[in-house]
């Protein structure tokens, strides 16, 4: 009998699939589903941190790869009559903290990699900051700027619906990221309560404040990077009036930042968007750039202070440097020219471990991602809060709370930065880990 079932299993060896693995040189194995440079700067930034904790192997499997990965694509009919088929992603994750939490994204360079990185950040932020939520992350790839409102309109609600099976004001909560504003959380939020047959605004945050959004979400990344920056260099005994600021973004967070910083004494000596910037060392009058912005959409053109590329901005001599537009602009290519003393990361992922070990061999502090731009989901968590107790906070609460919030996750940081010996980067993920590892040992393993 013995003798039989094992030549059973061997004649089956494994299902007859031998030949057909050995060939198909195209099969992707378990775990590069979400491969790409995001990824695996998200994965390293993980391990950093993971091998000072000195996490068990089971925690670093259960914590590394996402739980759900949707793909869709679906057709949407144009103004000009003719369909064009476009294709969606979300990715969810951890489950293990509660629901997840994310953005969505309209950018022609998304994929199921760079959602997979930026959703596992999102979990590290939420635990960072003590949030109720797991990362999630999606979006759809096309260009924004060439489609029309009515087009867009179009495309969101058919990605809200497909999205459908696995979103929920108690599964996964989306809201605003690049390309996307309370005008897309709007028609999200709609579509879903069609779905479901009454009105669901915690299916989503950023929405407009009347359709239950909450005061300050709009402001709330740059406004919480400010409160890092502000907590920080009361730490380390710097003033922030008169700190000369380069801030490469001017949307939602750089914009924010750049008024909020301005109005607090700092001098801001560069702004740039993805058409270029302008920077003067001696000041820059952000009141003037942003009504340059306001009535040009763009900043080319600008006649304050002198013209300088989207890159170049990166290299304006300054005291402290943010990075608030898109990921890996700080690279080994161009650390080297990096002229300030303090990088704050108001981006995801903007500087690469490269770059990160070469700015740290030429002593510049780094107050990490994870950290600064925090801010956007606190407020979003208080936005969902409102929505599901029917009751709203003024702008003086939700910026009082938010406050608090960020000053605490800095203290934080700073503190097992010293406890552990290490960069401020590796503490903040160490402070998130901790928290996931605990839940996920408390929870166990079903079955």
């Amino acid at each position: 009998m013995k003798t039989s079932t094992f030549i059973e299993i061997e004649r089956r060896g494994t299902g007859g699939w031998d030949e057909v693995l050995a060939t198909e040189a195209h099969l992707v194995a378990p775990g590069e589903e979400w491969k790409s440079e995001l990824w695996r700067v998200a994965v390293e930034q993980f391990n950093r941190a993971a091998d000072l904790l000195e996490l068990e192997q089971e925690m670093r499997a259960r914590m590394l790869s996402p739980r759900r990965s949707l793909v869709v694509s679906f057709p949407v009919r144009l103004d000009s009559g003719e369909v064009r088929s476009f294709t969606g992603y979300r990715v969810q994750h951890t489950l293990t903290m509660g629901p997840t939490k994310g953005g969505i994204r309209y950018a022609p360079g998304i994929s199921l990699g760079e959602c997979a990185a930026l959703a596992m950040w999102m979990t590290l932020k939420c635990a960072l900051v003590g949030l109720p939520f797991g990362g999630a992350k999606g979006g759809v790839r096309c260009d924004p700027n060439r489609l029309s409102p009515q087009e867009l309109e179009r495309l969101t609600r058919r990605y809200a619906a497909e999205l459908f099976p696995i979103i929920g004001p108690d599964r996964d909560i989306p809201a605003p990221d690049m390309a996307t504003s309370e005008r897309e959380m709007a028609w999200f939020m709609d579509t879903y309560s069609q779905q479901v047959g009454h009105p669901a605004p915690e299916i989503v945050t950023g929405k407009p404040v009347v359709l239950g959004g909450t005061a300050g979400r709009r402001e709330a990344t740059g406004l919480g990077a400010v409160f890092c920056t502000e907590r920080l260099l009361e730490q380390l005994g710097w003033d922030l009036a008169g700190q000369r600021v380069a801030i490469q973004g001017f949307g939602n967070v750089g914009s924010v930042m750049a008024r909020e910083l301005d109005a607090r004494g700092a001098v801001i000596v560069g702004l740039s968007d993805v058409t270029g910037g302008v920077v003067d060392q001696a000041g820059l009058d952000v009141a003037a750039v942003e009504r340059w912005v306001a009535g040009h959409r763009f900043m080319r053109g600008c006649p304050e202070g002198l013209y300088v590329t989207r890159q170049e901005i990166l290299e304006t001599p300054c005291d402290i440097l943010i990075p608030a537009a898109l990921e890996h602009q700080l690279t080994e290519d161009n650390a080297a020219d990096v002229d300030c003393r303090l990088v704050v990361e108001a981006a995801n992922g903007p500087t690469t471990p490269e770059a990160e070990k070469i700015l740290s061999e030429r002593g510049i502090m780094i107050l990490p991602d994870l950290l600064v731009n925090s801010g956007g989901v606190t407020v979003s968590y208080f936005e969902w809060v409102q929505d599901q107790q029917r009751y709203l906070w003024d702008g003086f609460e939700v910026a009082s709370r938010l406050e608090s919030k960020m000053r605490t996750a800095v203290d934080r940081v700073i503190e097992t930065a010293e406890a552990l010996e290490t960069d401020w980067r590796t503490a903040a993920q160490s402070v998130a880990i901790v928290r996931i590892a605990e839940a996920s040992r408390l929870r166990a393993i079903y079955p």
